[in-house]
C-alpha cells in the first residue's frame, strides 16, 4: 500500500511538471517593417506588419507611449530601437516600385510565452 501511495505522488508530481512546462512554451512572432523617408527631412518613419488584418483607417505607423509619430534618424536608428525591445532582425531586402525610389523592408523575429499569442 505504501509503494502504492508514493506511486501516486510521484505520478501527480510529474503531471505538474509537464504542465509547468506547457506554461512556459515559447512561440516566435515575426514582423515586417518598411522605412521610408520623410519628405525634406533625413529622419525616416516605420511602419509595422505584425500581420494582423489591416485597415485604411488605421495608422500602423510607430509610436512612442504618448501616442506621436516615432522618428528615427537613419533605418539603423530604428533597428536599435527594435533591437532594444528584443526584436532579432531576420532579412531585410530593398523593393523597387518602378521609377519611384526603392524601399527597403526588414523581417524581425522574438519569441513571446505562448499564453501572450493567438
Amino acid at each position: 500500500m505504501k509503494n502504492f501511495a508514493v506511486f501516486i505522488l510521484l505520478l501527480l508530481l510529474f503531471a505538474f511538471k509537464i504542465d509547468a512546462q506547457q506554461d512556459t512554451a515559447k512561440v516566435e512572432q515575426y514582423c515586417e517593417v518598411v522605412a521610408t523617408g520623410r519628405l525634406l527631412s533625413n529622419k525616416v518613419t516605420i511602419d509595422i506588419d505584425y500581420g494582423d488584418e489591416r485597415s485604411i483607417w488605421k495608422d500602423h505607423r510607430l509610436k512612442d507611449d504618448e501616442g506621436k509619430l516615432k522618428k528615427f534618424n537613419s533605418v539603423i536608428d530604428a533597428i536599435n530601437y527594435l533591437g532594444k525591445d528584443g526584436w532579432k532582425l531576420v532579412n531585410a531586402f530593398p523593393v523597387s516600385a518602378g521609377n519611384g525610389p526603392m524601399v527597403y523592408h526588414y523581417v524581425f523575429k522574438k519569441e513571446f510565452p505562448k499564453s501572450e499569442t493567438q
